[in-house]
């Protein structure tokens, strides 16, 4: 891995020589997510042995699925990132376990989703000897959050969480919710010359279904959630049928929602599966809250709090995004929950992924200070 000059970072408590040492080693561990197939060796390992002033407990919750949690002192703030990627595609133009690192950006299988901010992580809690707590999980990607799940069933005793997504070092407050479905819908075979195959078939049913459910999320265009606006919806798949001269005698749509925090979910899917003749099979496969989670009520006054723990922790607040997170778990679970990582969206999941050198900069000197400053913070917020 070749390193650029770090004689640029003005800060030698965030030396970037040494975020991307940590992130070359992070990003050289094969943590794709399928096939999850990660356990609680290789980059847990490496994990453990960076911190060797940390209580560390490493949880194996099966399905790939794995959490490191390192605390230091009695911090009031966690942060969390996750350690699995997306697969690789094809397009990718060199091993994407390979950290490259040019003038300006680090290219490598998850350095900007979300590596970079745990390389960050690393150097800071090596750099400076303030209270820490850090949640490291390996499910994100695979939406079956066991880590986050198990953690805040336990006696975590944290009021404050910090999660990790590309945001460009800015404080994000809000996010669409997330949800999935498997509708089956049922027909009658028989031959296609007939006149019933029109309402016959259950491939026909999918088709009027979709129509249907498309003039549904597009009348949720006026809705509005702190800068969001109306509901995303997606038909992913559809499959059913024979062949051309058989009326279908079954039919599979797989689908999504993303609403806003405003949005009664259960409502939602009481109005999509309405939509749908009698007989079908609706099925919410996934679902994970909004940001802030809640009641309209509740997610205002959760915002709020957020707002003011990024105006403490001197975070820039930005504006609320349509990608889902896992900061909306802890937010359902109580805490106050901001997205706040280095990165762009838009290079994360992409070939040839990256992050920008001084969006690291950024995010290790932001995480620098707060741990600093954990003493007088948590005292603060005890207060």
């Amino acid at each position: 891995m070749s390193t650029p000059d770090a004689g640029r970072d003005h800060d030698p408590c965030c030396d970037i020589t040494a975020v991307l040492r940590h992130l070359g080693a992070l990003v050289s561990f094969d943590t794709r997510n399928p096939p999850r197939a990660i356990d609680t060796g290789g980059i847990f390992d490496y994990i453990r042995a960076q911190l060797p002033d940390f209580e560390v407990t490493v949880t194996d919750h099966g399905a790939g699925a794995v959490s490191l949690f390192a605390r230091r002192g009695r911090p009031s703030l966690l942060f969390n990132v996750h350690l699995d990627t997306v697969p690789d595609s094809p397009a990718w133009t060199a091993d994407p376990h390979v950290l490259r690192v040019t003038d300006d950006r680090a290219i490598g299988l998850g350095a900007c989703d979300i590596k970079g901010a745990a390389a960050a992580l690393i150097a800071a809690a090596q750099a400076v000897s303030g209270d820490a707590a850090f949640l490291f999980s390996s499910d994100e990607e695979a939406n079956d959050p066991r880590c986050i799940a198990a953690f805040l069933a336990g006696d975590h005793g944290f009021r404050h969480v910090l999660v990790a997504e590309p945001t460009g070092c800015e404080a994000v407050l809000a996010h669409r919710g997330i949800a999935a479905v498997q509708l089956r819908l049922h027909g009658e075979a028989g031959h296609a010359s007939g006149a019933q195959a029109l309402s016959a078939s259950a491939v026909h049913k999918a088709m009027r279904w979709g129509v249907d459910a498309l003039a549904l999320a597009e009348g949720e265009a006026h809705q509005r959630f702190g800068g969001l606006t109306g509901l995303r919806f997606n038909i992913g798949r559809v499959e059913g049928g024979i062949k051309a001269n058989v009326i279908a005698p079954a039919a599979e749509v797989r689908f999504g929602f993303r609403p806003l925090p405003s949005h009664d979910v259960a409502d939602l899917h009481a109005r999509f599966a309405a939509l749908a003749p009698e007989g079908s099979d609706y099925a919410a496969t996934f679902h994970g809250p909004s940001l802030p989670a809640g009641d309209t009520a509740s997610a205002e006054e959760r915002r709020l709090a957020a707002r003011d723990l990024a105006d403490d922790l001197g975070l820039p607040i930005g504006a609320a995004v349509d990608f889902w997170t896992e900061a909306s778990l802890f937010s359902a679970a109580g805490l106050d929950a901001i997205v706040f990582g280095p990165g762009h969206i838009a290079q994360a999941h992409t070939a040839d992924e990256w992050v920008a050198l001084e969006q690291l900069r950024t995010y290790a000197a932001a995480v620098v200070r707060i741990i600093n400053s954990s003493n007088s913070f948590a005292r603060d917020l005890r207060g």
